[in-house]
């Protein structure tokens, strides 16, 4: 990859991942990892049990280890960060190491409100689904955005305060997909973001075929992906303090020590909560099904929608192409 320094702002990366620029951002030349004085406050594991992350305190500031791929440092405020390849890996996978991992956790270190979810658009409003890795995120949205209604992000959903509601906010605009997800969704005209080194999900960038929308969007319901063994589609309100639990393991934070920044987010994800807007989705994991899956969810957005506006007639409806 080229070693010379770069830098750009974080925002010409992440789309209008928010309002202002988030974040100055530099690609500094290779290095290797050499080892660090103090052990890691956190780390991230593999399935397998061996760890792929290490995060550090450098100071006031963070250095987050992907091991052997690149280390990112952050700075306290989460407005600066740079990056420190591996040599011999790519500039492709330096660059999805930063829109997926690295933006996120820095957002969090500016008291924002960062989710582990997806969103797309159904009417005129954002529907999320939050949920483990693996559990369905992604090709939810991607069978959404394939048949022709918007997304707005793949990962990493930023929401936005505005008065009595949440605003979700648009991210990157590509969907990551495991090679069967691909398969059953995407078709062969789909534009590809080139492969990187530690993950075999393909990138799809979005194009006239795969809409993504680059407004934000009242956020009126985020689902909880359940039951993976589920025969059929169910939908069940989810309350209190179950809410905040599951959004609190779904939620994006670089430091869960200091006492600060933990109190925010605590504050943040308990104000959300209150929200009557959470609900348990169980569906089978089959492709066949989702068509199934989509027309429940757009049912159940369809009714809210009905009941918060009963003076008013809308559909919801797929984008014109």
């Amino acid at each position: 990859m080229n070693t010379s320094r770069s830098t750009t702002r974080c925002s010409e990366l992440t789309g209008q991942f928010t309002e202002k620029a988030l974040t100055e951002y530099s690609l500094e030349q290779v290095r290797t990892q050499s080892t660090l004085a103090e052990p890691p406050f956190s780390t991230w594991t593999r399935p397998d049990g061996s760890t792929w992350a290490s995060f550090f305190r450098v100071g006031v500031d963070y250095l987050a280890r992907f091991h052997e791929l690149a280390d990112f440092t952050i700075s306290e405020n989460g407005k600066s960060i740079c990056a420190y390849p591996v040599p011999g890996v790519s500039k492709e996978t330096i660059e999805h190491l930063f829109l997926n991992q690295i933006t996120p956790l820095a957002l969090s270190r500016q008291f924002e409100l960062v989710l582990h979810g997806s969103a797309v658009v159904l009417g005129d409003f954002a529907v999320a689904f939050l949920g483990f890795s693996g559990s369905g995120k992604s090709t939810l949205a991607a069978s959404f955005a394939t048949t022709g209604y918007e997304f707005l992000t793949d990962d990493g959903l930023l929401l936005k305060k505005a008065g009595q509601e949440y605003l979700a906010l648009p991210s990157h605009p590509s969907i990551r997909l495991w090679d069967d997800s691909h398969r059953a969704l995407i078709p062969d005209t789909a534009r590809h973001f080139q492969g990187v080194d530690y993950t075999p999900k393909n990138r799809v960038l979005a194009d006239d075929a795969m809409v993504h929308s680059k407004q934000p969007r009242p956020l009126r319901h985020i689902y909880f992906l359940g039951d993976n063994a589920a025969d059929s589609v169910s939908i069940s309100a989810v309350m209190g303090r179950e809410a905040l639990i599951e959004t609190l393991k779904n939620s994006f934070l670089l430091d869960v020590e200091e006492q600060e920044m933990l109190s925010c987010h605590f504050k943040q994800l308990s104000t959300l909560a209150q929200q009557p807007i959470f609900f348990r989705l169980n569906y089978p994991r089959r492709y066949d099904a989702l068509p199934q899956v989509r027309e429940a969810i757009m049912k159940h957005a369809q009714q809210a929608f009905e009941h918060d506006n009963a003076d008013q007639h809308a559909t919801i409806s797929p984008v014109a192409n």
